[in-house]
């Protein structure tokens, strides 16, 4: 049993250098993606979820994981699972430090703010001055995952990863 764990351990740390293509500081580990790993033999199977139905990089995703464990000559299957539903939430607390040190606001279970109107809208940080005082630009930012803000402390713009 324990050179089954090993193997699988290795085939972690392997996952940890995969990154999403289109958020390059983000491992597929970091990212919540992969949800289950099983040892059959000399063969590793990977389940993974996408962050979004349709997410254009999720092909290159699988791919990547390929050629690092072909690398290694790890036989391997992988296979996408759209239940339950990825979540923001299984994304990593490393992940979402690294987003905001990239510059893009991580998802977060966040405070609302009441406008003039007395409606509310979320409070989003700004990731380069942490400020609150921000405005939605656009639901899509750089991709469909994310939406674009601006704060209106620093004048940066910024994108946010939606939680969902």
């Amino acid at each position: 049993m324990t050179q089954e764990m090993d193997f699988k351990q290795k085939v972690e740390q392997i996952l940890e250098t995969v990154y999403d293509p289109e958020v390059p500081v983000l491992s597929v580990v970091d990212l919540g993606i992969i949800r289950n790993i099983s040892v059959h033999g000399n063969e590793v199977r990977i389940q993974i979820t996408p962050t979004y139905t349709g997410c254009p990089a999720m092909a290159l995703i699988e791919m990547n994981i390929h050629a690092a464990l072909d690398k290694e000559g790890i036989e391997n299957k992988i296979e996408t699972i759209l239940s339950p539903a990825w979540t923001t939430d299984w994304m990593s607390e490393s992940g979402k430090e690294k987003l905001k040190a990239y510059g893009i606001a991580a998802p977060m279970r966040h405070a609302k703010v009441t406008t003039a109107y007395f409606e509310e809208e979320d409070a989003i940080p700004c990731p380069r001055c942490l400020s609150l005082n921000t405005k939605k630009i656009s639901e899509f930012g750089s991709t469909a995952c994310k939406a674009l803000y601006q704060c209106l402390d620093c004048k940066e713009p910024f994108d946010y990863f939606k939680c969902h």
